[in-house]
């Protein structure tokens, strides 16, 4: 590891964020899209909110665990978008250093949330593909409510620690970031100390977190593939229509994800602002795919968007009758 001068050190008592380099200049349509992205993430995470709670029909595992990813995809689009938008719109760049780890911890613990709950969701979909005669007594309201504190926790426990080993670096080369918000792997890069336990730290995360959970996920579905292929390609086509919807939410996570992790880690030698592009798709795509897929794919959730827009159009005849 490089020697750095303390002379070109300092103490940061804030850093920098950045908007997307070479498009300075669309600025003001760029808050556009991101607050029209915005807005689709809160009403289309909130209408499977509200749908899944409302009829007593999807009160069952799969969509138990849609409700949490539509909850985790609510909060990290309002933890990332607003602050974006102050970029874009008010030029506000600046970021307080504490405001930074807090935003980090929420990045990452939401992170981990979302990797556990595709996990319980490929089990659910293993269960009711491989069992379908035992699922509910599988997968009870215990289990799943055992399963849910499991993930929460993890994610706690394995994150708290972010903030708190970037808040232990002495000096800073600087305090400019790439990124429009605050990512454990580019901060610690900024630092003038010794990085090597925040660079373990980060690796360990990453195994241990999205790793494990990417490894589930894929055993699960060996196992729904192997039971698939015995039965006839009318019921097989139907399985795998089942699996449908998770499986593009899996691709939507872990493919900018993983992009993310290696050029973070081969920066210098990769396309100028990859990373930036990774970071962006990772941080701002799966709050607003997640519920148009889930309400494309899913029959029971297109039905339930169908009649909640009914009722609220129904809702507007009538006040404007009245």
């Amino acid at each position: 590891m490089s020697v750095i001068s303390h002379s070109n050190c300092s103490n940061t008592s804030d850093f920098i964020l950045s908007g997307i380099p070479y498009l300075e200049d669309f600025n003001l349509w760029m808050g556009f899209l991101l607050i029209a992205m915005y807005i689709v993430a809160v009403m289309g995470n909130i209408s499977i909110l509200y749908i899944i709670k409302v009829d007593q029909e999807l009160h069952e595992p799969m969509y138990i665990f849609l409700f949490m990813l539509s909850m985790i995809d609510l909060f990290m689009a309002t933890t990332t978008m607003p602050r974006m938008m102050g970029i874009f719109w008010m030029a506000d760049f600046k970021i307080a250093f504490n405001m930074c780890l807090t935003q980090m911890f929420f990045i990452h613990f939401l992170s981990a949330l979302e990797s556990g709950i595709l996990v319980a969701m490929a089990v659910d979909r293993y269960v009711a593909i491989c069992h379908p005669l035992r699922y509910s007594a599988i997968l009870t309201n215990e289990k799943i409510c055992i399963m849910s504190t499991l993930i929460v926790v993890r994610g706690a426990l394995v994150m708290i620690p972010i903030p708190l080993i970037i808040k232990r670096l002495p000096e800073w080369k600087n305090n400019v970031l790439t990124h429009s918000y605050c990512l454990h792997q580019e901060v610690m890069n900024l630092a003038c100390g010794d990085i090597r336990v925040n660079v373990i730290y980060g690796l360990f995360v990453i195994i241990s977190v999205m790793g494990i959970d990417s490894l589930f996920i894929s055993i699960s579905y060996l196992l729904i593939i192997k039971a698939v292929l015995g039965l006839v390609e009318e019921a097989s086509m139907k399985a795998f229509r089942t699996c449908a919807a998770h499986i593009c939410a899996v691709l939507v996570y872990y493919i900018p994800l993983i992009g993310l992790s290696v050029v973070h880690r081969f920066k210098n030698s990769t396309i100028p602002n990859l990373h930036i592009l990774f970071g962006n798709v990772y941080l701002l795509l799966p709050p607003v795919i997640n519920p148009l897929i889930y309400g494309i794919k899913t029959k029971k959730i297109r039905n339930g968007l169908k009649k909640l827009w009914s009722k609220i159009i129904g809702q507007e005849k009538t006040s404007q009758i009245m």
